[in-house]
């Protein structure tokens, strides 16, 4: 029997082991493979619902799914940490004590923020990029009605890129709805020399930025916080006053890796940028925000990287060639405020495509929002 481990269970490894089950039906019920996922929590959380949650516009029960429901039945879950994958014995340990054996692995450990890693953050900011950050933040945005805010991107990569330049669009129509926004000064922060990764983002941004009257810093690179005086300190030697920080923090991939030596000092795992195997390792793949890839660690990518991994697995198993390629393909939605939003398409080729933000890639949106649980679940 060929036994295929998914080490993670968000969107990466459930979509994965999904698309598995799908292709290897037969070879399951015949018990000559199984697919077994090991999650360290129960439920899967839709982290793009939290940029909704924040403002009140979704609330927790729509966001949070169990694992269990979003498999597929011939799909064995283990709710167990893991604590060490050791790539020379193909096994991964968990914190039970239990070792479960491979012949596939697909890593799909994700990303983490780590807050505490930037001096002061976490007695002097907010963040929206955990559930217990978001809820939090949701109280202060309902409660603050004057002075300046703050979103500041603290370190790239992190996960879904476009979601700080979204935040701050809401931020604007948020105060706008509320009659406050006159009172509220908002400033955005980017660590490089303009507003995004990509110029063709960053142009467009910049100039609805300034339509809006939203302020923008480059080249500001926090090194630490002060929580008493509400100062952020730059490596370019401003201090920065604040009423409200609304961090990106400091991202790092997950800690088993770091721990079984299988990725970079920040735990994300050197990956072909094609057949997304991790470099060294024929029977190991890498999916989703686990990759040290140059592409964006958002959700489009874990579900196209998916497609590739099922597929070379697939293939090997039944004897065939793995020929699928993954070519950089990612897709996001950027919402513009609460009424209209645009989207960008790339891969490792293309430069961004944008279409002028509309009503209806906005409803597009908030559509996919609620269709998500079917794209987990290898359904759409």
């Amino acid at each position: 029997m060929k036994n295929i481990v998914i080490v993670g269970g968000g969107v990466a490894g459930t979509i994965t082991a999904n698309y598995l089950a799908m292709k290897l039906r037969e070879e399951i019920r015949e018990k000559n493979v199984s697919i077994t996922l090991i999650s360290d929590r129960e439920k899967q959380l839709y982290e793009p619902g939290l940029l909704y949650l924040i403002f009140n516009r979704m609330e927790e029960s729509e966001i949070l799914k169990d694992v269990k429901y979003l498999l597929d039945p011939l799909i064995e879950l283990k709710i167990a940490r893991a604590t060490k994958i050791d790539a020379e014995k193909s096994r991964v340990e968990l914190e039970n004590g239990e070792v479960v054996n491979y012949d596939y692995l697909v890593i799909a450990t994700g990303s983490r923020v780590a807050p505490e890693e930037m001096p002061g953050l976490v007695d002097g900011g907010h963040w929206f990029y955990n559930l217990d950050g978001a809820k939090r933040l949701r109280e202060e945005l309902a409660r603050f009605k004057k002075g300046k805010v703050v979103v500041s991107v603290m370190g790239i990569p992190h996960k879904c890129p476009v979601a700080p330049i979204e935040v701050t669009f809401m931020l604007h129509e948020f105060f706008k709805i509320h009659g406050v926004r006159k009172d509220v000064e908002l400033l955005y922060t980017y660590p490089i020399n303009r507003v995004f990764t990509m110029e063709e983002v960053s142009d467009l941004v910049q100039k609805m930025f300034d339509e809006r009257g939203i302020n923008y810093k480059t080249f500001f690179n926090p090194v630490s916080i002060d929580p008493e005086k509400k100062v952020i300190e730059t490596l370019e030697g401003e201090e920065e006053p604040y009423d409200l920080l609304i961090a990106i923090p400091p991202h790092k991939g997950s800690q088993v890796i770091i721990d079984s030596g299988l990725g970079d000092r920040d735990g994300w795992v050197p990956t072909d940028r094609y057949t997304l195997k991790a470099e060294g390792l024929e029977n190991v793949y890498v999916v989703g925000d686990a990759t040290n890839l140059p592409v964006s660690k958002a959700g489009s990518v874990a579900h196209f990287e998916a497609e590739v991994v099922a597929e070379n697995i697939a293939a090997e198993i039944k004897g065939l060639p793995p020929t699928a390629r993954y070519f950089g393909k990612a897709m996001c939605f950027i919402e513009t405020g609460f009424s209209e939003a645009t989207y960008i398409w790339f891969d490792y080729e293309t430069p961004p495509k944008f279409v002028k933000p509309n009503k209806f890639i906005h409803w597009m949106k908030l559509a996919y929002n609620r269709m998500y649980w079917l794209t987990a679940r290898g359904m759409l």
